[in-house]
């Protein structure tokens, strides 16, 4: 019998939130980690600018895998392993979340069997492997199905479809090991202010003011500045090493995000990059770090939002194609803020569902399922 020529890996093509890209179950990919990753690559087809050889979208929005499996960890449901698959380098990082892909691992979770759907919500707790996060999302299931349909609106997609509630806990501090890594709300950091800060992604964030930005240009204006992404690069750089990520040339975090005066009815006004291009929108855990920058007293951002009264306060976070609103519950009864409980909603939805298809001379597939999931 003629050795197949291709090893076919069953997945899911998902959007979650602004983000798509390949669901899998971890069962189905390779346990090496080194092999996971060069199978990721040649599943997306990078490294190429264009992606044209795998199913990449040639934008790293586009260029995002989740890996899930059911959970050994008492009281949670599902594991979920985030990779970004750079899109010009041999890359594979998983040290970032991604709230985008999150908002996908419910659906997937119960439409693969991991789970049982209740009628008419079920909530599924998840870990997130990438920095031993925990999130709940809340999945509509009516019947004891996915839902998919209904009438919430995300910015940056097209049409609407059923809201899922997403609740993080205890987030602060997960790539960093503290939500203020310096112990400071303002550094001065290769010569510009900046507000270091971890509440579910590593941020720097940065007045557009300082760098001589109006923090409303599109994108690809800031892309095209190249003695402006040179600088934003020096500030990253030095900011990894202050937030104990090390030598970070070589990861997408932290990531940088230029902050202005919203103009939208919003309350901040964002520019972020990921880490070299500016994003179009902003990422979930991305928003939920900024806006609990932007009420932490004495950040960068400090006479710039207008920070809402109370324990539950609301904010809406402006970018380039709309806006993000997000909850965020302090507790400022102690000498710190401490952030309880952050919040958001999102919508996913499968796009595809089938096999992923990569040389077999890279990998013959999972010994166990080789019969079924190879294509000759």
């Amino acid at each position: 019998m003629a050795r197949p020529s291709q090893t076919a890996i069953p997945s899911t093509l998902m959007r979650g939130g602004t983000s798509k890209g390949p669901f899998f179950l971890a069962s189905d990919l390779p346990a090496d980690a080194a092999l996971r990753d060069r199978v990721l690559l040649a599943v997306m087809g990078s490294p190429d600018l264009r992606q044209i050889n795998g199913v990449g979208g040639a934008d790293p929005l586009t260029s995002k895998v989740a890996i899930v499996s059911r959970s050994s960890r008492p009281g949670i449901d599902v594991d979920y392993l985030f990779a970004q698959v750079s899109v010009d380098k041999a890359l594979v990082d998983v040290t970032p979340n991604c709230g985008n892909m999150l908002a996908g691992v419910g659906p997937f979770a119960i439409e693969q069997g991991l789970i049982e759907a209740r009628d008419p919500m079920t909530p599924v707790t998840i870990y997130m492997v990438n920095t031993g996060n925990i999130a709940v999302a809340h999945v509509p299931t009516p019947g004891g199905q996915v839902g998919y349909e209904g009438d919430t609106a995300i910015a940056g997609v097209p049409g609407t479809a059923a809201a899922i509630r997403i609740d993080f806990r205890d987030t602060a501090g997960s790539s960093c090991g503290a939500m203020l890594p310096t112990g400071r709300a303002l550094d001065v950091v290769a010569g510009m202010a900046a507000t270091l800060i971890d509440n579910g992604m590593p941020v720097v964030m940065l007045r557009a003011s300082d760098f001589g930005k109006s923090g409303y240009e599109a994108p690809a204006e800031l892309d095209a500045d190249s003695q402006f992404k040179s600088r934003l690069e020096e500030v990253r750089l030095a900011a990894g090493s202050l937030m104990k990520l090390g030598d970070v040339r070589p990861k997408v975090v932290p990531k940088m995000t230029l902050i202005a005066p919203p103009r939208e009815g919003g309350h901040v006004a964002t520019r972020t990059f990921i880490p070299h291009k500016c994003h179009a929108a902003i990422g979930v855990l991305g928003a939920v770090t900024v806006g609990t920058a932007c009420v932490l007293p004495g950040s960068v951002a400090t006479g710039i939002v207008a920070v809402p009264p109370g324990n539950v306060k609301r904010l809406s976070v402006e970018h380039p194609t709309g806006e993000f609103s997000l909850e965020i519950e302090v507790d400022q009864s102690a000498a710190e803020l401490k952030v309880v409980r952050s919040s958001l909603i999102r919508t996913a939805r499968p796009l595809f569902r089938g096999h992923a298809l990569i040389p077999a001379s890279l990998w013959e597939g999972a010994p166990e399922k080789s019969a079924a999931v190879r294509a000759t």
